[in-house]
């Protein structure tokens, strides 16, 4: 419960949200930092704040390339988000969600090549 809520706080801001939409769009390769900066117009500073919370959140990794970091999102970790949402809902009665669940496990993977 508590990294979903860290995960979903994240995201409950527009420029987290955008910087990470725009990160699953990248995959699997990735942005560098500066490239997300001019992308979504926010100054370096700013997104790097931003980033920090979304890699908290377990949302983004990050890898050093060079004199650059990379970016991603981290696919499996918004998996098991939905995944939560999915799981949890109609009221204890988890078979009137199996056929949204199902349908984003074989969606997801398919998506993913999985």
């Amino acid at each position: 419960m508590k990294n979903a809520i860290e995960s979903f706080a994240a995201l409950s801001q527009e420029t987290r949200l955008k910087a990470f939409r725009l990160l699953v769009q990248h995959e699997p390769d990735g942005l560098p930092a500066g490239e997300i900066a001019r992308q979504l117009n926010v100054p370096h500073n700013t997104l790097s704040a931003h980033l920090s919370v979304l890699s908290q959140a377990g949302l983004v990794i990050s890898q050093r390339q060079s004199r650059s970091i990379i970016y991603r999102a981290d696919l499996s970790h918004m998996r098991t988000m939905i995944q939560f949402l999915a799981r949890d809902c109609c009221g204890g009665h988890p078979d009137v969600c199996e056929s949204l669940a199902s349908c984003l496990d074989d969606s997801f993977a398919a998506a993913n090549n999985f």
